[in-house]
């Protein structure tokens, strides 16, 4: 059975100038990162992106990263 996973994963949000966007980016999960023309809709997006980016490493068999909640920057 496959089960939905709620994405836990730390996500940062931020306006770009350049592509006049939101942009979603989940630092644990490698060029996983979403858009939207408002924070919510790029919030929304970039959920759908961690399960996809989850489905696919299952399915090519490369590891899943735990998620690790806030992450620490310097």
């Amino acid at each position: 059975m496959n089960r939905i996973m709620q994405p836990k994963y730390e996500i940062i949000i931020y306006w770009s100038e350049q592509d006049q966007s939101f942009i979603a980016e989940v630092p644990e999960l490698a060029g996983c990162m979403a858009d939207g023309k408002t924070y919510q809709s790029a919030l929304k997006n970039v959920e759908q992106i961690i399960s996809e980016w989850i489905e696919t490493a299952q399915i090519t068999g490369r590891p899943v990263p735990e998620p690790k909640g806030r992450l620490k920057y310097a």
